[in-house]
């Protein structure tokens, strides 16, 4: 990833522009728990954006990454932790980790610091250019320990660490690739949009009760960049 130029702001900018997006995303509803606004407030997002667009980073619209992915908006992101329900101790498996930031997000929920439940976050990224760009945001921000990036096709799960409480999908699939429906663990949560490779997929909510029956509800739509791979477009 290219860094030929940064944006400087001052750190108390950033304070603002996180005030109000927390309020925003408040007022509009999509921010419900208090963990999820402390974690909102704890990932340094100008630290995941691509460094031409920094000053952007607390806008509530997806952002340019380069290699054509982007990191989604922060709406976005807040929806799909809230829909997973997450909680400390729980093991997510993310596919798609882009810039790093989504997974940082989960992680500040599943393994905060102060938690004695200790959860783990899984992240898988196809795309080359994009490893070492996420590798260099998790460690420089403090959350390399509690997130695992992996290169590979996100579609066939990483299947050495299942089965997985809850499984985010970042990319749109044509349909809900089969080894992430048989890591899911019973009584798991997975979110992943599903649709054509132009920007207009929905995104369905998957579940495995106890028993391993699946329920998949239509939650509406979403624009995200496509899945590749074996069970890509």
């Amino acid at each position: 990833m290219s860094s030929q130029f940064v944006i400087c702001m001052p750190k108390e900018q950033f304070s603002k522009a996180v005030d109000d997006l927390v309020q925003r995303l408040r007022n509009a509803g999509y921010l419900v728990s208090d963990e999820m606004e402390r974690a909102v407030r704890a990932v340094p997002r100008e630290e995941f954006v691509h460094p031409s667009t920094r000053e952007h980073a607390y806008r509530d619209n997806p952002l340019s990454i380069g290699l054509g992915q982007t990191i989604s908006a922060p709406h976005m992101c807040v929806i799909m932790c809230e829909g997973l329900k997450l909680k400390p101790g729980l093991k997510v498996l993310e596919v798609g980790a882009g810039s790093g930031y989504h997974a940082a997000l989960c992680a500040e929920m599943v393994a905060p610091k102060r938690s004695s439940e200790q959860g783990h976050v899984y992240t898988i990224e196809i795309v080359e250019g994009l490893i070492e760009f996420s590798q260099k945001n998790l460690e420089r921000t403090g959350y390399a320990d509690r997130v695992t990036l992996v290169r590979g096709d996100g579609g066939l799960g990483l299947p050495e660490h299942a089965p997985y409480d809850r499984i985010l999908v970042a990319a749109a699939a044509p349909d809900i690739p089969p080894p992430l429906i048989e890591q899911l663990a019973p009584n798991g949560i997975m979110l992943i949009p599903i649709g054509s490779r132009g920007f207009f997929q929905d995104l369905f909510k998957i579940e495995k009760d106890k028993d391993g029956k699946i329920t998949r509800r239509n939650w509406g739509g979403v624009a995200f960049v496509p899945l590749t791979g074996e069970y890509g477009h």
